[in-house]
C-alpha cells in the first residue's frame, strides 16, 4: 500500500461515482499525505472535502479496500483517513530485512541520465566553508538521484585561469594582489599583463609558477574530497573551456551576440534579461564564454539528460542570461539546464571575503567541531567523520536557498536535530543487536504497532520526494523523527530479555539500523558503527 496507490483507489472511487471525469489517474484536485497525528492515522486525503460525498467515497473505498488497510474513517470536515493494519507493517519489515543496503532505492528515474556539478574550488584560493556548503548540498543531491535510479555524473569545474590567478602569481599572495589591485595602478596593470600572459603562455617563468602552484591546489583539494568521501567523475577547467567557448561566440556574432563598445555582448532585454558581456575589449572570453564552452565539453564528455549546477543564489542573474544563451547557441541543450542554488554559510562573526583574506577555510571548521566534540568523545579526540557529519547535518537540515548561520554547539548536540544525534542512534543500535542473544523474526507474536514501524516504511517515499524536488532537507527531517521515535519505542519496550516478544523488537532494531544507514548514506553523512 502506498500513496499512489491509494491515489488511485480514490480516483476510481470518483469516476465510479460520476464526481471527476477525465481518464485516470485524475488526481489534481485533491492530495494523500501522512497526519502530523498518529492518531489520525497512517494517509490521510482531502478528497471529500474537494468533491463532498463523504459518505459515497467511503463506501466505495471500503467496499474496494486493498490489502493492507485497516480500517477507514471520515472524519471533521470531509478528511478520509487510512489505518495500516499489523500485517502490513510486519510485511514492511520483512521487507527491510531482505532489502538491506537497497531499501529506499527504487527505478522512478531510470534511464534518466544527469551530470551534477558541484564544490567548485578555484585553484591558487582557499576550500572554504562556502565550498563546504556546497559540497554537502551537491554530494547528497547527487546520492537522492542515484537512489532514485538515475545514472549519474559528478564534475567539479575550477577557475584555473582569471585575475585571481594573476593576482596570486604577482607576489605570491592572492590578498595582497586583491589589494593592490584595487589601491595602486602600477600594480594593476602589472597583473592585467600576468592575466594575458597565463593565458597564451608567452612567459616561461610565469608559466612555470603557474603550473606548479595549479598542481598544488588540485592536490589539496583532493584531500579535503577524501575527508568529505567524496568522488567526482570528471574535473573540468576555465583553461579548456575558454577557448571554445570563445569561438562559439564568435561564430554566432551578429545572430546572438553584437559588438559594444570594443566587447562582444548579448542583449538579454529581449528575453526580458539583462545585457552580458561575453568577449571582453581584450578579446578574452569572459565567466559567460566560458559557461558555453563547458556545456559544450560536458555535453561530450556524457550525453545528459539534464545538466545541473549547483552554486550559492549570489550566481543567479549569471545563469538566467546564460542558459537562455547556451539554448540559442547549441539548440539541442534547450531545455536540459538546471541551476540549484543555494544560500552561503555563515558564523556568527559575519559573512568571509576572500578578497581581503578574512575567510574561515572548511578545515578550519572541522578542527572546531572535533575540539567540540572532545569532551564526548573516547581518548578526548573529536571523531573527524563524525564532526563532518554534523556540519553537513546543520547545512542539509533545511530547505536549500536560505543563507545558514552555522552554530556549532548545537550542531554537536546528542539531544536531537543533530548529526551526532541521528550517528549516535545508528551506533546504538550496532551494539544492541551485538548483544542480543535471540534470532530476529517478524513472525514472533506482536501485540502493539510502535510509531517507529509506522515510520519505517515511509523511507522510500521520503527517498523519491527528496529526488522530484531535488531536497536532502525531506531526508533530514525523516531521519530525526525516525531515530526521535526509536529512542522512544528502546525506552519503552525491552528489546533484549525473554519476553516472547522479543524477536519482533528485534527486527524492528534491525530495520531501523537498515533504514538508518542507508539515509545517512544518501545524505554523504557516514554511518559510524561504533561511538
Amino acid at each position: 500500500m502506498t500513496k499512489e496507490s491509494i491515489k488511485t483507489l480514490i480516483s476510481e472511487a470518483l469516476k465510479e461515482l460520476n464526481l471527476e471525469a477525465g481518464d485516470l489517474p485524475a488526481q489534481a484536485g485533491f492530495v494523500v499525505e501522512h497526519p502530523t497525528d498518529f492518531k489520525m492515522g497512517d494517509y490521510s486525503t482531502n478528497v471529500a472535502i474537494k468533491y463532498g460525498h463523504g459518505d459515497e467515497l467511503v463506501r466505495y473505498i471500503v467496499q474496494n479496500k486493498p490489502d493492507g488497510v485497516e480500517r477507514v474513517e471520515l472524519v471533521g470536515p470531509g478528511f478520509i483517513n487510512f489505518y495500516l493494519s499489523k500485517e502490513f507493517f510486519k510485511n514492511s519489515l520483512g521487507e527491510i530485512l531482505d532489502r538491506k543496503e537497497n531499501f529506499g532505492k527504487s527505478e522512478h528515474a531510470k534511464g534518466f541520465k544527469v551530470m551534477v556539478e558541484h564544490t567548485q574550488p578555484n585553484p591558487f584560493k582557499s576550500f572554504h566553508i562556502g565550498h563546504l556548503m556546497n559540497n554537502a548540498i551537491g554530494e547528497s543531491v547527487a546520492r537522492i538521484i542515484v537512489a532514485n535510479g538515475a545514472k549519474v555524473k559528478t564534475v567539479s569545474y575550477h577557475g584555473d585561469v582569471g585575475m585571481h590567478v594573476a593576482k596570486a602569481l604577482w607576489k605570491g599572495d592572492y590578498v595582497l594582489g586583491s589589494k593592490a589591485f584595487e589601491e595602486d595602478e602600477k600594480a594593476k596593470a602589472e597583473i592585467q599583463d600576468i592575466n594575458k600572459k597565463i593565458y597564451d603562455k608567452s612567459d616561461p617563468e610565469i608559466n612555470s609558477r603557474y603550473e606548479n602552484g595549479r598542481k598544488r591546489s588540485l592536490e589539496e583539494f583532493e584531500k579535503i574530497y577524501k575527508k568529505l568521501e567524496t568522488n567526482f567523475d570528471f574535473n573540468f577547467f576555465e583553461s579548456e573551456a575558454a577557448d571554445i567557448g570563445k569561438k562559439i561566440v564568435l561564430q554566432n556574432m551578429g545572430k546572438v551576440f553584437e559588438e559594444s563598445q570594443g566587447a562582444i555582448v548579448f542583449k538579454g532585454e529581449k528575453f526580458g534579461l539583462h545585457t552580458r558581456v561575453f568577449l571582453n575589449s581584450d578579446g578574452l572570453p569572459t565567466y559567460e564564454a566560458k559557461e558555453i564552452g563547458l556545456v559544450k565539453i560536458k555535453k561530450e564528455k556524457f550525453d545528459f539528460d539534464l545538466s545541473m549546477t549547483i552554486t550559492g543564489n549570489e550566481q543567479d542573474a549569471f545563469f538566467q542570461v546564460v542558459e537562455v544563451v547556451i539554448g540559442e547557441v547549441m539548440p539541442e541543450i534547450k531545455g536540459k539546464l538546471s541551476h540549484l542554488s543555494h544560500g552561503m554559510l555563515r558564523l556568527p562573526s559575519g559573512k568571509m571575503s576572500s578578497r581581503t583574506g578574512d575567510i574561515i577555510t572548511a578545515e578550519e571548521l572541522i578542527e572546531d567541531v572535533k575540539r567540540r566534540l572532545a569532551p564526548t568523545s573516547p581518548g578526548g579526540v573529536g571523531d573527524e567523520a563524525v564532526a563532518i557529519g554534523a556540519i553537513k547535518y546543520m547545512i542539509l537540515r533545511q530547505a536549500i536557498g536560505n543563507d545558514i548561520v552555522f552554530d556549532i554547539e548545537k550542531s554537536v548536540s546528542t539531544e536531537g536535530d543533530s548529526g551526532v544525534y541521528l550517528q549516535y542512534a545508528y551506533a546504538r543500535t550496532n551494539s544492541l543487536l551485538e548483544k542480543a542473544d535471540k534470532e530476529i523474526s517478524t513472525n514472533a507474536p506482536r501485540e502493539n504497532t510502535h510509531e517507529v514501524e509506522r515510520l519505517l516504511y515511509r523511507f522510500p517515499e521520503i527517498v523519491e520526494r527528496a529526488g522530484k524536488e531535488y531536497a536532502p532537507h525531506h531526508i533530514v527531517t525523516y531521519l530525526t523523527q525516525l531515530a526521535g521515535s526509536f529512542n522512544n519505542f528502546y525506552t519503552h519496550e525491552q528489546v533484549i530479555g525473554d519476553s516472547p516478544e522479543a524477536s519482533y523488537r528485534l527486527a524492528i532494531v534491525k530495520a531501523f539500523n537498515i533504514v538508518m544507514k542507508n539515509g545517512l548514506t544518501i545524505l554523504g553523512i557516514t554511518a559510524p558503527e561504533r561511538m
